[in-house]
């Protein structure tokens, strides 16, 4: 009852509080989402004009700039395994890291 090992809420509550965070991102977040889609098409328009021609960039040439997608494209993401199928960008491991995919399935 009483010690080391005793029962309390945080020693039973484990990972949980983590599965109640909010799904809306700060606006600081969204702007360094909506920075971090800027350097991405920035790149990609430089190297279209110095003449550089491979399939990887024909397929970003496809993809819709940050200007052209619509909020929910910016900040969230398809998932199949999410209620509605669509989670927050911020829930992808390492979003900052990786190309997170800017169009979603039709329909979703």
């Amino acid at each position: 009852m009483f010690g080391a090992f005793r029962a309390s809420g945080i020693s039973q509550g484990g990972l949980l509080w983590k599965a109640r965070m909010k799904m809306d991102l700060s606006p600081t977040q969204k702007a360094n989402i909506r920075k971090r889609l800027k350097a991405a098409d920035d790149v990609v328009m430089k190297i279209q004009q110095s003449g550089v021609e491979c399939n990887a960039l024909t397929k970003l040439k496809a993809e819709p700039t940050e200007a052209q997608m619509p909020a929910k494209d910016k900040y969230t993401v398809f998932s199949r395994s999410f209620k509605g199928y669509r989670k927050s960008v911020h829930k992808v491991p390492h979003f900052t890291k990786v190309a997170v995919p800017r169009t979603a399935p039709a329909g979703f």
